[in-house]
């Protein structure tokens, strides 16, 4: 079974940055891609970016193309996600994912899922 534990979420102003983190665990996690995802209070869950299993491939939502830059450590089973410029709009409890399928993490859809982590950006 695959675990996957977020961390780096915090509270910045605007114009900021975090870097946050997704340590996975389990026998086949290098063959999964992983995405992450977010949700602000009364909205639904929106994809942000992704990664596939080789890190070749990444994937972005429109809103952080530019902004925020996904990767992934596969020898120490991690995906990361630097977000830059960071604004109010952002504020939501981030999520990481994976999924065997890079289109299905894409598709807000993910095999194994995080608890995860808020980001809260004031003005």
């Amino acid at each position: 079974q695959m675990q996957l534990v977020e961390s780096g979420g915090g509270s910045v102003q605007a114009g900021g940055s975090l870097r946050l983190s997704c340590a996975a665990s389990g026998r086949t996690v290098k063959v999964y891609a992983m995405g992450w995802f977010r949700q602000a209070p009364g909205k639904e869950r929106e994809f942000v970016a992704a990664v596939d299993w080789s890190g070749a491939d990444t994937y972005y939502a429109d809103a952080v193309k530019g902004l925020f830059t996904i990767s992934r450590d596969n020898t120490n089973n991690r995906c990361n996600l630097q977000m830059n410029s960071l604004k109010p709009e952002d504020t939501a409890v981030y999520y990481c994912a994976a999924d065997r399928l890079t289109r299905r993490l894409r598709s807000l859809v993910g095999e194994y899922w995080g608890q995860g982590t808020q980001v809260t950006v004031s003005s």
